[in-house]
């Protein structure tokens, strides 16, 4: 992975003097004590970090949990957190031990263990989630605690199992509060994270205050912080010019983005390169309009991603060509190579070669939140332009939308991707492996060979090859396609400091960066 490089368009001079070892603040009689806030339109699905797989979820994860190892900001290799050390155990990439700090707590005051390591991945795969994120180990075999030692024993060598480590799906819970066969319902978090949960109104806002306990990679915990959800990115836009938020992330609407001044002293403007990646996903189960490659083929023939990036989105994302964004090993073009500009000829000859109903009628679902409308609108105008596709139209709130994709109950939906961690096998396994997160019924013994071979190296650059194949076979099988890959943008008030740290564009929030100036 390319190193994040962050751009800072706009710096706020505040009164300041040079002291030793650099620049220091004016003392002041007053500190402000108010918690920082911050506006989003993305969702919690849940509290429970074995329930939940998605932005929004993930995101308040990172400040609430500990996981064994994390990231800092910009790293591609995971240094311990809740961990001493951690390491393969041999050559062969299938036994990972971890020893646990010894001075960890849960927010409860209950010191935590090997064994609730043990438990909190044991529980997460039991449950296995709809929506949650045990597909990130399809190949995690046991987990054994003895002592402060934490061994994963894999079926399958996987290079990239500490990375997987450091996600929101390591999230180490307290037995004695979240139940083994179940997710833990309710308002209530027990972590061990730099933040604690103070307070929580589901789609409304989270109070997170500084864990005087944490103990773990961070010299800091931050200050007090309020995160404030809003439905659509116009709701977030109202609260931000109306100054009801400090800090806005994910996202404001599109053509705001693009106005955003860098000359501008009320604000400062962080623009951020990030893997966020867009996919127009299609149901190939069997009882699916789409189960034949060659209709889903036809629907890569009428895709125009120019409107979408130029007209939508007002150049703030960038076409993209492949399940793989730019500045990841192994990113190609199948897409562009295979379907290089609409053709509808070439869609319907394949539509008459497969035998489909034209037009066939298909049922296409989104999000319901403004800011996919205009999106989904151009979609579904591409889609029955012509007229080899009638398209039924949903839009539907965000954890019905998740269920219904994960019953099969769309033939196409669009869902939005952040990596997990800082390598390709993001991209690769929870998209287009079998049990994907996406759940769209896709399965390919030839792609699974594909990710297997892309996990066995630890030199990651020996994956190029395998990663160039498994795209290419994507573009063949046409279970997603790629439509744009997105800047990361955080805009703060001049009184906010850290806001350029608060993203990589990664999906990790370091809210610990934050702090009143």
């Amino acid at each position: 992975m390319r190193s994040i490089r962050i751009r800072i368009l706009a710096i706020i001079a505040v009164l300041a003097i040079v002291g030793f070892g650099g620049w220091q603040l004016l003392p002041s009689d007053e500190v402000n004590a108010d918690a920082i806030k911050i506006g989003t339109s993305d969702e919690v699905t849940s509290l429970d970090p074995a329930g939940a797989y998605d932005a929004g979820s993930w995101a308040i994860y990172s400040n609430l949990y500990q996981s064994l190892l994390t990231f800092k900001s910009g790293a591609i290799v995971p240094e311990p957190d809740a961990a001493e050390t951690c390491g393969f155990v041999g050559q062969k990439l299938q036994t990972y031990q971890c020893t646990l700090r010894d001075d960890l707590t849960f927010s409860s005051g209950r010191k935590i263990t090997a064994a609730d390591v043990k438990y909190s991945f044991d529980r997460m795969l039991k449950i296995k989630a709809d929506v949650g994120p045990s597909v990130l180990f399809p190949n995690l075999a046991s987990v054994v605690a003895e002592g402060r030692t934490v061994t994963f024993n894999l079926s399958a060598r996987d290079a990239t199992f500490p990375q997987k480590l450091a996600t929101g799906a390591g999230s180490i819970v307290d037995p004695s509060a979240y139940p083994k066969d179940k997710l833990r319902i309710g308002s209530e978090v027990d972590g061990s994270g730099p933040y604690i949960l103070k307070a929580y109104e589901p789609g409304v806002q989270a109070e997170l205050r500084p864990n005087p306990s944490y103990k773990g990679a961070l010299a800091k915990t931050g200050v007090a912080v309020d995160i404030r959800y809003f439905e659509g990115s116009d709701q977030l836009q109202a609260a931000w010019q109306a100054g009801d938020v400090d800090v806005t992330h994910r996202q404001l609407p599109a053509d705001k983005l693009a106005e955003l001044d860098p000359g501008a002293t009320e604000q400062r403007v962080t623009e951020a390169d990030s893997a966020e990646i867009r996919n127009l996903v299609f149901n190939v189960r069997d009882d699916s309009p789409l189960a034949d490659k060659r209709v889903r083929q036809a629907l890569a023939w009428l895709i125009d991603r120019g409107p979408l990036v130029g007209d939508v989105y007002h150049s703030t994302v960038e076409p993209l060509y492949s399940l793989i964004p730019q500045g990841y090993i192994g990113h190609s073009t199948p897409f562009f190579d295979a379907y290089p500009q609409p053709d509808a000829k070439r869609a319907r000859a394949l539509m008459q070669e497969a035998g489909a109903k034209i037009p066939l009628p298909i049922v296409f679902a989104h999000r319901d939140d403004d800011a996919n409308k205009a999106e989904s609108a151009e979609l579904v105008r591409q889609m029955e332009k012509d007229g080899l596709f009638k398209v039924t139209e949903k839009a539907v709130e965000w954890q019905a939308f998740q269920k219904g994709y994960a019953a099969g109950d769309y033939d196409a939906y669009t869902v939005g991707w952040l990596p997990d961690f800082p390598d390709s096998d993001t991209f690769s396994q929870p998209l287009v492996g079998r049990d994907s997160s996406l759940h769209n019924g896709y399965v390919s013994e030839k792609m699974d060979r594909l990710i297997t071979s892309t996990q066995q190296y630890s030199d990651r650059s020996r994956t190029s090859a395998d990663f160039k194949e498994l795209q290419q076979l994507v573009g063949e099988d046409v279970p997603l396609i790629p439509l744009w890959q997105k800047k990361d943008y955080v805009v703060a008030t001049p009184d906010v400091s850290g806001s350029q740290y608060l993203s990589d564009g990664t999906g990790i929030w370091r809210l610990w960066e934050l702090s009143w100036i």
